[in-house]
């Protein structure tokens, strides 16, 4: 049997598994503010999620697909596509075991980066300089963003935060911005699970561009909601409640940021530069909360959490990176490509 049909096989079925961990891990980004404020039980709040990160990464994921699978270095052969899998499954299982919510996109693009470091001894920077402006600006605007939603609305409203007819029209559009949330999470983030397939699944199946990423698009959103649905409470549970008290006005206030920050930052670099930036959505989404906490009482964020959160990203990128390096040196000493 080719031996390329086989390596491209097992990556692919690396690529699902990645895309179960993104549903499981990230499944908090679009959801934790709706389960945290009380307004939906973990089951219906996931639901939701994944049938809205399936439309957005269907509608608009290639956009980011398209930046992980040639942006940063010119190309990704089945091998390195294997070896990046590898190291980000790894590194994104045992996070989100121990219930911490952490960047699937640091992880991936870490690999990426160890990748063309090991084959081609560098990375396109300015693509990367984009991405790490974006990966920056992202928490720091999604924080920015809910401070002003929640003093906004605070203030306008300030007369009848207590009522019932205010919080009850405040939870349907909590509900509705959790949508819009999941929807801008599967446009960035299912490239994170199969945008390393760009340049092999081409190869392999001869299809033009757009066709493939359809395609990769709709494999590793199914992976997403699979991964949500079954082990996305783990992580939900520690951005929910663990950061800090969320009630309904500071939830909304935090979704509704960290939802047009990350679809921002999805749709208009592609507009202007032909593609998005990939942000970690997590981020975004704990940068929306902690914004919300300190606009709402600072001494009530949890700095502990926090900590440990920023910890792993921290150690994220240099961590999968380092081993894909290792893998493909491993690997590529073992297995002879046809």
């Amino acid at each position: 049997m080719d031996t390329t049909l086989v390596l491209l096989g097992i990556g692919l079925a690396l690529s699902f598994f990645m895309a179960w961990n993104l549903g499981a891990n990230d499944a908090a980004t679009p959801t934790d503010c709706a389960v945290g404020s009380g307004a939906l039980s973990v089951k219906r709040a996931v639901l939701l999620f994944a049938v809205f990160s399936l439309a957005g990464a269907m509608t608009q994921g290639f956009m980011t697909i398209k930046t992980i699978g040639k942006g940063i270095v010119p190309a990704i052969d089945v091998l390195g596509a294997l070896t990046i899998m590898l190291s980000a499954c790894l590194w994104s299982f045992l996070c989100t075991w121990k219930g911490l919510e952490i960047s699937n996109t640091y992880s991936v693009m870490g690999g990426v980066i160890g990748y063309g470091l090991a084959v081609y001894g560098r990375v396109e920077v300015v693509v990367l300089e984009r991405i790490l402006i974006s990966w920056v600006a992202s928490p720091l605007c999604s924080m920015g963003m809910a401070i002003v939603i929640y003093n906004l609305l605070t203030r306008l409203f300030r007369n009848y935060l207590n009522e019932h007819r205010f919080l009850k029209a405040i939870s349907y559009l909590l509900i509705i911005s959790l949508c819009f949330s999941a929807y801008a999470f599967g446009a960035n983030d299912v490239g994170n699970a199969t945008g390393v397939y760009v340049t092999v699944a081409q190869k392999v199946g001869r299809l033009p561009d757009y066709t493939t990423m359809i395609i990769l698009a709709a494999f590793g959103s199914l992976g997403i909601a699979i991964g949500g649905l079954t082990w996305g409470h783990r992580v939900i549970e520690t951005v929910a409640f663990k950061i800090i008290r969320l009630d309904l006005v500071s939830g909304f206030a935090a979704e509704l940021a960290n939802a047009f920050v990350v679809y921002l930052f999805v749709t208009l670099p592609y507009l202007l530069f032909g593609y998005g930036l990939p942000i970690s959505t997590s981020i975004a989404s704990v940068g929306s909360v902690i914004g919300v906490g300190l606009a709402k009482d600072r001494k009530a964020v949890n700095r502990g959490t926090i900590f440990r959160l920023v910890t792993t990203w921290v150690l994220t990128v240099p961590s999968t990176a380092v081993m894909s390096v290792t893998f493909f040196t491993l690997l590529s000493r073992l297995v002879k490509i046809a």
